[in-house]
């Protein structure tokens, strides 16, 4: 594609890797259009997820004292689950609509990494709440390899500056 093509499609070359992030425009666009649609339904995708996720690994339940005591099927009608459910969409929907400003994005994800540091999570289950989330977009939404590799170097964006003000 001609250069002043690629400019106006992309705002530059859609293959330069951005120093910050390690993305490139066409993964941080990659990203942004697989997002979209799960997005659509933010609490259902959002309980889904974690309920994944405790059932990948159960310790992590303990992190969640309002669900910690319940059944499976009740996690839905708990607000304050539902509340967190709701946080946690929402700040991975403002990370993925700001992947193209990843100096804004780094510092989101440091207050997530301090806030996180209070109740004493561990990078360990940040790396598995990655785990779940990619297995959940390989067997739900039967993404392919470019969009996983995609995701996979943004959630590793993400977590370099949660796990910088983690630790």
């Amino acid at each position: 594609m001609g250069s002043w093509l690629s400019y106006l499609l992309w705002g530059g070359d859609p293959d330069a890797v951005n120093s910050l992030s390690g993305l490139t425009r066409r993964e941080v666009h990659a990203v942004q259009r697989s997002w979209a649609p799960v997005f659509t339904h933010p609490v259902a995708n959002g309980t889904e997820l974690l309920k994944r996720l405790f059932r990948a690994y159960p310790e992590t339940r303990e992190f969640f004292k309002m669900v910690r005591k319940l059944p499976e099927h009740e996690y839905e009608s708990n607000m304050q689950f539902k509340a967190h459910v709701i946080n946690l969409m929402n700040s991975i929907d403002l990370a993925v609509g700001h992947m193209n400003q990843p100096d804004m994005v780094a510092a989101m994800m440091e207050k997530i990494g301090e806030s996180h540091k209070k109740r004493k999570i561990s990078e360990r289950h940040f790396l598995e709440l990655k785990d779940v989330l990619i297995k959940m977009f390989i067997e739900v939404l039967k993404f392919d390899d470019s969009k996983l590799g995609a995701w996979s170097k943004t959630v590793d964006f993400w977590y370099k500056h949660i796990f910088t003000s983690l630790n």
